[in-house]
């Protein structure tokens, strides 16, 4: 078989995919294995080039009793470590005198290793928030079976306990049924629209008593005209009320809620509203930004069980405004307070 031959069939593989023949040296690529092993391969002994061990005997076993393999190869593409399975396949009549080639092709498996691993985290997560409540009800049922039986002060403050652990489960699986929710309707953008500034002021009217209850100072800097937007409006609310009551739990006396039009945003391309939850609190220290939307990731884990919080506010607050098309921006430095933006399409 001509170069020339090899060369238009490895061209035709869309994953990057190489030749080894009987001299163990590497004799074509294409444009995207040359990519991942380097511009000067052809020739090189393929021990120099594919030095993981269980990748390199894969292909000598291969080339020895041509049975196919396959095997783990880990890269990295600059921004993160990257994962392919390699399939090893021998072709007769290929190479050297055509004594036979092994054709190795790279699938890069790094998105379907990434969301494995989420499920993993998630399951394990859900199980230990799940455990904590659980362990601690069973264990005041049976001091209320036993020892406390008969003692009616212990028996109030056991059970005003066991109350909000169960108030705590029922949130955790209240967020999770949201989030599911949510998840499923995220390729499906909302077509009904909605006036945004009149359900900033009912969310804010709403949560007026809760502002009250903690000292906050709550206020809404908004227009006076409607500013209509394409919206869920029960997803819009529950975004809005997830950002402003975070604010009023964990920022400081005074809280503010923005609302501007913008006759073009640049990351949107198009005319555009954005809303700020301004906070004057303690802040966040900014190396847990990149992660504040991850499942069950809180930036301060005490604090946040003791007020109640499930992990998942941010994460339920993102995709909705994925579904919305929309990009959520977070600010903070620690005893600077922080802003969250929220910006949409008109």
């Amino acid at each position: 078989m001509s170069q020339e031959l090899i060369d238009g069939l490895l061209a035709a593989f869309p994953m990057p995919a190489v030749l080894i023949d009987q001299t163990e040296r590497l004799i074509a690529a294409n444009v995207e294995g040359a990519t991942l092993l380097g511009p000067q391969v052809i020739g090189r002994h393929f021990a120099t080039i594919l030095r993981q061990p269980n990748v390199t005997a894969a292909i000598e076993s291969c080339l020895l009793d041509r049975k196919p393999r396959t095997a783990r190869h880990l890269s990295n593409d600059g921004a993160q470590d990257t994962t392919f399975e390699v399939t090893l396949r021998y072709v007769p009549g290929v190479g050297a005198v055509n004594g036979g080639a092994v054709l190795i092709c790279f699938d890069d498996i790094t998105d379907r290793e990434h969301a494995s691993q989420m499920r993993r985290d998630f399951v394990a997560n859900v199980s230990h928030e799940l455990r904590t409540p659980l362990t601690a009800l069973m264990g005041f049922i049976e001091t209320l079976r036993g020892a406390a039986r008969d003692d009616a002060n212990a028996r109030d403050r056991f059970l005003e306990i066991m109350e909000g652990e169960a108030s705590r489960m029922n949130r955790l699986v209240g967020d999770l049924l949201s989030l599911n929710r949510v998840e499923s309707e995220e390729r499906v953008r909302p077509k009904e629209r909605i006036d945004l500034v009149a359900y900033l002021s009912s969310t804010i009217k709403s949560l007026g008593p809760i502002a009250e209850s903690g000292g906050r100072n709550l206020t809404l800097d908004a227009p006076d005209m409607p500013i209509e937007i394409p919206a869920d409006p029960d997803q819009i609310q529950q975004v809005f009320t997830n950002l402003i009551e975070n604010a009023l739990k964990y920022g400081g006396e005074n809280v503010t809620v923005s609302l501007t039009a913008l006759d073009r945003d640049p990351a949107l391309r198009c005319p555009a509203v954005r809303v700020q939850v301004i906070d004057d609190g303690p802040g966040i220290d900014p190396v847990h930004l990149p992660r504040l939307t991850e499942r069950f990731y809180r930036a301060d884990n005490h604090r946040s069980r003791e007020l109640g919080g499930t992990g998942l506010g941010l994460a339920i607050v993102k995709h909705i405004i994925n579904r919305h098309r929309g990009r959520l921006r977070v600010e903070s430095d620690l005893g600077k307070g922080a802003t969250f933006t929220v910006i949409l399409p008109q």
